[in-house]
């Protein structure tokens, strides 16, 4: 026991100061890809390279005369294809906060005209995706004076898996560790739904999870908020929507706050859910 004593005494404080202070991720790490306008042709070569259409081009007008590119990062799963099919105009960054209360938000949209001699040059943007919040570190401050104001007690989260690959489950698990300590801001994961206040749903919705994701809103009490966690959650992912999935979460039930990522790391289910708790009834 106190050879465990030292050695936790020597090792110091393991908890990220999240959201006060936001450590950069490790090299390597896959984020938000930028597509550099300006240096795009509208080729469709990252579109074609895109395994989950997050990328799509696609003829703006009857005449051919321009285009319009899309990205969607709640399709995104962040895996670099579209950076190595054009290296010359999309990068991906380290940029991960991209939770947003709405879904239409997370694309950006620009279009291209057609030049005399036929080539394609960027015009216009039509959409652009908000990036981080910049308030974040202040709600994460007051984030235990929300929670004891609105709901008197902790916040309790009922995690629903619908249908992942368990990647998102890892992440989510992560939020418990010394780490990240979620239980630091006054949030603890509850067995039941009806003990709940949120609903963390992850994976494509299948046939066979559909009406337990539908009994478990119902069961869970009012006021309630459900969180979409990655990508397959917000639009199916790679799964999309078949005779075994119905796709994203908000095709069963609705959504109040959406998670991109395949898997959003922890700092970003942070985020998403400081961005949740300023949802709730009474907190304005």
């Amino acid at each position: 026991m106190l050879k465990i004593l030292k050695q936790a005494l020597a090792g110091g404080i393991a908890t990220q100061a999240y959201p006060d202070v936001i450590d950069p991720p490790p090299d390597g790490f896959r984020g938000k890809p930028v597509i550099e306008f300006t240096r795009c042709t509208a080729c469709d070569a990252c579109a074609q390279a895109c395994p989950t259409t997050a990328i799509t081009m696609r003829p703006d007008g009857e005449d051919g005369s321009s285009r319009e590119l899309s990205l969607n990062y709640g399709d995104c799963i962040f895996c670099g294809e579209c950076e190595a099919a054009c290296p010359d105009a999309i990068h991906l960054t380290k940029e991960f906060q991209l939770a947003t209360t709405d879904k239409g938000t997370l694309t950006t949209r620009a279009l291209f005209t057609r030049t005399a001699g036929n080539d394609y040059r960027f015009a216009a943007l039509r959409a652009v995706s908000p990036t981080a919040d910049t308030a974040v570190t202040e709600l994460g401050k007051e984030l235990k004076r929300k929670i004891s104001t609105l709901l008197g007690r902790s916040l309790n989260i009922r995690e629903v898996d619908a249908g992942s690959c368990n990647g998102c489950e890892v992440e989510i698990t992560a939020l418990n560790n010394p780490v990240h300590d979620i239980e630091r801001f006054g949030v603890q994961f509850v067995a039941s739904p009806r003990h709940a206040d949120m609903l963390l749903v992850t994976g494509p919705v299948t046939r066979n999870m559909e009406i337990a994701l539908r009994q478990t809103y119902e069961a869970t009490p009012d006021p309630r908020i459900v969180v979409a966690v990655g990508a397959c959650a917000i639009g199916g992912g790679i799964f999309g929507s078949s005779y075994a999935s119905c796709g994203g979460v908000d095709a069963v039930i609705p959504v109040d706050v959406f998670i991109p990522g395949c898997p959003p790391r922890p700092e970003a289910l942070l985020h998403g859910m400081l961005i949740a708790i300023d949802r709730f009834p009474g907190n304005h």
